[in-house]
């Protein structure tokens, strides 16, 4: 088992189903939409992302991982209850989306990937569940530019959900492409034996149809399209311990329609 990172993020997603009287099921695209501190008319919540996984095969251009991640949703918490050792004490929403992911190389500097989803989740507050579907498709392609090694990703992917007493479901789809690019191999430095190199990234997204984020004052935000532009700090092997397996530590600012986010970093950024 591999238990690639532990995302912790302020994710402030309207209110994330703060209200048991209404359920703002969006919380069902938590390990989609990625960590992060997202923020609409001022609502807030938190999210801690863990995405195990387990290697099924793997030879020298193809790999196959199960993968079963585990998205737990917290009400009422900030990063500045941390000093104080303040923290949540019930689990708002669960998601958990076991799913199948295929890689092949099909070059020397081209990777493609696929993978599909089928998962579940629960509102402890509203005392609601609903089953969560998603698939897409990736392709990695290398670049060259003076030692920075550049990647550039474009990921076609949908995810979607439906209560299972039948009065909910929503589905959105979306084209996500950016580059991740290192800078002048001067600026790398050996840590413990581990190499760190400093990487920018940025990337846009469309949605085929407007992803909504439900807030219990007001009216809901319908975003189309967003762009990012963020930094990381690449590491030759994981750092820390084995099973958390960061090789990724950054922070990102996400905009778009209405829509803010700040993401905390821990793996490929893309």
């Amino acid at each position: 088992m591999v238990l690639k990172s532990v995302l912790i993020a302020l994710t402030l997603l309207g209110s994330f189903s703060v209200y048991a009287e209404e359920d703002f099921t969006h919380y069902a695209f938590a390990n989609y939409l990625g960590s992060g501190i997202y923020k609409t008319s001022g609502q807030n919540a938190t999210v801690v992302n863990i995405p195990i996984s387990f290697e099924l095969y793997k030879n020298d251009t193809e790999s196959l991982t199960l993968r079963t991640p585990i998205s737990l949703g917290f009400f009422n918490f900030k990063w500045s209850d941390l000093p104080e050792a303040d923290l949540p004490s019930s689990v708002g929403t669960m998601t958990i989306t076991p799913g199948i992911e295929y890689r092949v190389r099909t070059s020397e500097d081209h990777e493609f990937q696929t993978y599909v989803d089928l998962g579940y989740g629960n509102n402890f507050t509203s005392g609601t569940n609903v089953a969560i579907y998603s698939a897409g498709v990736s392709s990695l392609l290398d670049l060259e530019l003076r030692q920075s090694a550049p990647v550039w990703v474009n990921r076609l992917f949908f995810a979607g959900y439906a209560s299972f007493d039948g009065t909910q479901s929503e589905t959105y789809s979306a084209l996500q492409s950016g580059i991740d690019i290192g800078t002048n191999i001067h600026w790398r430095w050996d840590w413990l034996g581990v190499d760190v190199e400093p990487r920018v990234f940025a990337a846009g997204y469309w949605y085929f149809d407007k992803l909504r984020f439900a807030t219990p004052f007001g009216e809901d935000v319908l975003v189309s399209n967003s762009l990012e532009v963020g930094a990381t700090l690449a590491f030759s092997k994981p750092i820390l311990w084995d099973w958390m397996g960061i090789d990724r530590l950054g922070l990102s600012v996400r905009a778009g329609d209405g829509v803010k986010v700040w993401r905390l970093i821990f793996e490929f950024p893309i």
